[in-house]
Formats: structure tokens, sequence, C-alpha cells
């Protein structure tokens, strides 16, 4: 595949991704089970619940297969020091810029939700949000630590790339073939499994969850590391790859879908009796990250077979994407303060915060991102305002 041309099903797939972020944050708010959170609607549906673990089956390991990928793309095109200055001039600078600023937004939107909890007014207590968050600090990345991962990833290619030369042929082309197995293989996405399994059985109903610190987690390194070098090695190997995730596309979709039914089963059995079944957490990181794989392999194929092209829609939503991600929570949690307490189901809070989410978030790049500095620096290029055409004036018949 020609390298040099721009591949619109991996930009539109990531666009997706980012609305997903939308739909996801909104569901937390209305979960019936345990919140890392700590702010939650008192109108709570299963629904939720279903929603939050099935977008997090997949959205952000594809989040970081997708820019394994591109990263790759930019060593190809620019060497290791060219795609280290890019990405930090698109991921660090923003991260520097935006993290602070979004921190004290947060907080404080935080603050007025949890007094409305507490006393069913706006207001701010402090003393609330202390109360709330006794156990993890307050001073983290926030939903930003993607970012923050993806920027210790393109540092450590940076660094490990330049070694690659000097690694024995026969190691390169055994690790070429394991790969190409791995992804190819009905049985690579169990081999695939068996790390993040193991990574996941420590956490909690044996889910791996971001803790947000600024000191990286060994076990997210390894897990969220495992997507972004499958990424890396998608690129090199995409002549093959792409035709056969292409053409296993709905057979990836139907088969993540029976690990994903026993792994629900399984997390139902683990909220009744918690050790009702012995290592089941390690039972369920298996049937889950399974199912990561193989709906990661399946939305790749699907975005190449069904998305190879931008309209203007797409279009627009992929440039807006970036923004979306760094200030969507803003409206979730805002909208979600906003709507609490109203005479409303879940399910119609839930769809009024989405659409208004998504608004607020979509007229804010227009009026403030596309046409402007902020716009150069999350997208790299200035975008000029489209020209009107004027109509001809009209000429006086002689």
């Amino acid at each position: 595949m020609d390298g040099s041309r721009r591949l619109h099903s991996f930009d539109n797939l990531r666009a997706m991704m980012m609305w997903l972020g939308i739909v996801i944050h909104v569901a937390i708010n209305h979960i019936t089970g345990p919140s890392a959170l700590p702010w939650r609607d008192t109108q709570t549906t299963p629904i939720a619940d279903l929603l939050l673990v099935f977008i997090h089956a997949f959205r952000m390991p594809v989040f970081f297969i997708l820019a394994g990928y591109f990263v790759a793309l930019l060593v190809a095109r620019r060497g290791a020091k060219g795609m280290l200055v890019h990405r930090m001039r698109r991921l660090a600078l923003p991260f520097a810029i935006f993290w602070p600023l979004l921190i004290v937004c947060t907080s404080v939107l935080m603050l007025v939700y949890l007094h409305l909890m507490a006393y069913g007014t706006f207001g701010i207590d402090p003393s609330l949000l202390a109360k709330k968050t006794e156990a993890t600090s307050p001073f983290n990345t926030m939903h930003m630590w993607f970012i923050y991962y993806l920027i210790w990833f393109c540092v450590f290619t940076a660094v490990l790339a330049p070694l690659a030369s000097k690694v024995p042929a026969g190691v390169r082309r055994a690790a070429d073939a394991g790969f190409r197995a791995l992804a190819g293989k009905w049985w690579g996405a169990f081999v695939l499994a068996i790390p993040l399994a193991i990574i996941g059985s420590s956490y909690r109903a044996g889910v791996l969850a971001a803790n947000g610190s600024f000191i990286p987690n060994l076990g997210e390194l390894i897990h969220n590391g495992m997507f972004f070098v499958f990424g890396l090695y998608l690129y090199r190997h995409q002549d093959g790859l792409f035709p056969l995730l292409t053409a296993r596309c709905w057979r990836n979709t139907v088969a993540g879908f029976v690990p994903f039914v026993l792994a629900l089963a399984a997390f139902k059995s683990f909220t009744a009796n918690p050790q009702g079944i012995a290592h089941i957490e390690a039972v369920i990181a298996f049937l889950y990250n399974l199912t990561t794989w193989l709906w990661s392999f399946a939305l790749i194929g699907l975005a190449l077979r069904y998305l190879p092209t931008q309209n203007r829609i797409m279009q627009y939503v992929s440039d807006s994407s970036y923004w979306v991600y760094l200030v969507h929570m803003l409206g979730t949690i805002g909208f979600g303060a906003l709507l609490y307490g109203q005479p409303f189901g879940p399910l119609t809070k839930m769809s009024l915060n989405i659409l208004a989410t998504t608004a607020a978030c979509l007229l804010s790049y227009q009026l403030l991102v596309r046409y402007t500095l902020i716009g150069v620096l999350l997208s790299g290029q200035r975008r000029s305002k489209p020209v009107r055409a004027t109509a001809p004036e009209a000429v006086e018949p002689q």
C-alpha cells in the first residue's frame, strides 16, 4: 500500500472512537454498579452498565492500535527523531497547555455536581470532593491519561527505533513471522489475551482501569503498550494484513460476542458473590480481553471495508475529534449537573446529555478552534474560512 496516501478509513475510525468518549462518560453517570468517579445521577439503569462494559472493551485498545500505526508511518516518513518532534508538538504541547485549564474547570464542575448531590442546590464545598477522593489523588491526568501514555510510547519508540537495525536479521524475521501468526491465525487472539488476563486479574472484576497517575503504572504500560506495538507492526505488514482483516471483519465481530456474553455472565456471578468461584477475576479478564482483540480486529477491518473515503460530515467529525476529546468531559459533567434532579428517566437524561455535549463541543470547535491558533496547535495546519461567492452586479439593459 502506498504509504504516502492518506488512510481515511483510520481517520474515520479514530473520530468515531473519539465520539464514543461522550457516550461512555455520560453512561458512567447512570450506572448501577460501583463507579470510580465521585458524581452520579440518582436515575440509574443497567443499560448504562452494559454500554460502559461494551464500549470499554474496544475503544481505547483501538485508539492505541491506530496510534501505533500512525507513529510507525511517521518514523517511515521522517525518521525516529522527526516522529518524536512531530508527536511532541501534537501531544505534549497540547497536554501542557490544556491540562491545567481542564483540571481547574473539571474540578469546579465536579464540586457543583457534588453540592447538588449533597444539598440539592448549586454551590461549591471543597470538603465534599476531599471526602469522595480520599483513596485517590485529585491531581491526576484525568481523561487525558491516553495522551500521557502515548507521549511515553512515542519516546520509547524514538529511543528503540535506531536500535532495530542492530538486531540480527534472523531475530527480526522471527518477530515478523510471530506477529503475522498472532494477527492472522484464528488462535492469535487467544494468545494475545493471556498476558492481558494476567494483568487484569489483579483488578476488581478483572477489568483494568486507568488510575490517571503521573507515575506510569507498569500494568497499564504493558496492557496499552501491547496494542500500541500491534499498531507499529500493523503498519509494517499492512499489505498482507489489511485484506485479511477486511475479509474477516464480520467473522471477528460475531466471534467477539461469544466471550463477551460469557464475560457478562461471569460479571453477574462476581457481583452476586465475589468469592463464589475461584479465580473468577482471571476468567473474566481472559474472556474480556479476548473480546477486546477480536473486536479490535473487527473494527479495523470494518473501517477498511466500509469507511475508505471521507464525505463532508466525516471530514468535519474527524477534524473536530481532537478538540472533542479534550473538552467533552466538561459537557458530560456540566449537563449532567443541569439534568440532576429533573423529572426524566435515565435513558432520556443520557440522550439529552449526549446531544447537548456533542452540540456544545462542535459549536465551540467551530467558533473557537477551527480557524484559530488553537486549531493550528491541534491539527498542525491553518484552515481558511470559506469565502462566500458574491453574486455579479446587475447590469442595466441598454
